[in-house]
């Protein structure tokens, strides 16, 4: 038998991996300016990506006040790449935006658990292992 749950949740549940929405933003803008070569706007990034101008807007800006992105205002202003950035990894983006990227542990704390070893045996460390590589071995330059 299958607990319904409210489609909100379960939506949420089944997901292994879940990236923030700020940096999914963070990631692809970075790419799409890699590519890019002029400047490229806000409304360009949000319409290409589907994400909101608003939210885009402040992650945009979170970059410029990094050091990753150079803004220049106006009506045909826009935003490219930083030197600094060319060298950057996509881990480097994600850290700015969510902060350190955590080893994870097993969720149940070992003195409470009941079996031997891991249920999971490890899995959720190896995902975050492969993730970490992943994105440490991608420049945002070659984007």
């Amino acid at each position: 038998m299958r607990i319904l749950l409210p489609e909100y949740l379960y939506k949420n549940m089944s997901k292994v991996l879940n990236i923030s929405e700020a940096a999914t933003i963070a990631i692809h803008s970075m790419g799409l300016i890699a590519r890019s070569d002029k400047l490229i706007s806000t409304q360009e990034i949000a319409d290409t990506t589907g994400f909101s101008k608003n939210h885009t807007s402040k992650i945009l800006q979170q970059l410029v006040k990094n050091g990753y992105l150079v803004s220049t205002r106006g009506p045909k202003g826009g935003f490219i790449l930083s030197e600094k950035a060319k060298e950057k990894s996509l881990l480097d983006i994600y850290n700015l935006i969510e902060g350190e990227l955590e080893d994870n542990t097993c969720k149940m704390h070992c003195e409470n658990c009941p079996f031997s070893s891991c249920i999971f045996g490890g899995l959720e460390q190896k995902f975050t292992n492969e993730f970490r590589s992943y994105l440490m071995g991608r420049k945002v330059i070659a984007l």
